[in-house]
């Protein structure tokens, strides 16, 4: 059992395997004086985890992806947050979500936004990021899961823009508005079981499109991506 912090929200995990209180280390705290969810999950939980996976995944590695699971099921409902399935990078104290379909490169373009603006740029997230709102403002939230290659760091920024990805041979970018944008952001966010978690996340997701300006990024690897990326969104 071990405590963690992640959106200013504490929670407790009742592992059963080591590689969850490793892969959390940077999130752990002393155990605290109050608990907002505990997070217990079951050998059934864990094999059938098992089964779904694409791939072939310990049982170890399977209790990490039900415990995020459990977690981000709680969010809308009682904490004003959710998943979303996207890379966050933070450059000149303003964040930046980056959104595709697998495969489609997220990886690659904050790594140009690295290359091009160099230090500055710092990676919150590279994967499944936690998005709240605190008070009017969203911010983006680092987390222990965030993709194969490990980019995190236990932080948050105020969100400036959502950029959703396209391959193109060619670099350019427009702003769309929430009518297109809900189609897109569907497919990033971790879908809902039931009504109340719907009746909490659909107007957290329609005041996310409302407040925070959206893009459609078409983009090769070049560093004249994040140019044109960090441009557009900051006309």
């Amino acid at each position: 059992m071990f405590y963690i912090q992640i959106a200013d929200i504490t929670v407790g995990i009742d592992n059963r395997y080591e590689y969850v209180y490793h892969l959390c280390k940077n999130y752990i705290i002393t155990e605290p004086s109050a608990c907002d969810m505990l997070i217990r999950v079951t050998e059934e939980e864990i094999q059938a985890e098992q089964k779904i996976a694409e791939i072939q995944v310990s049982a170890a590695y399977a209790e990490g992806v039900c415990v995020y699971r459990a977690i981000c099921k709680q969010l809308p409902v009682r904490f004003q947050s959710y998943l979303m399935h996207c890379a966050v990078i933070e450059y000149e104290g303003k964040g930046y979500a980056f959104a595709a379909k697998s495969g489609t490169g997220k990886s690659t373009h904050i790594a140009l936004w690295q290359k091009r603006f160099g230090e500055a740029v710092h990676i919150v997230n590279g994967d499944k990021p936690i998005m709240r709102f605190i008070g009017d403002q969203l911010y983006a939230y680092g987390t222990p899961w965030c993709g194969k290659e490990g980019f995190n760091t236990n932080t948050s920024v105020p969100l400036h823009a959502l950029c959703f990805l396209e391959r193109s041979p060619t670099n350019s970018i427009r702003k769309i508005g929430a009518d297109e944008a809900v189609m897109k952001i569907f497919h990033q966010i971790l879908s809902p079981e039931d009504i109340a978690t719907v009746d909490a996340l659909f107007p957290l997701l329609d005041r996310t499109l409302r407040q925070i300006p959206c893009y459609v990024l078409g983009c090769n690897i070049s560093e004249e991506a994040a140019e044109v990326a960090y441009s557009g969104m900051n006309q």
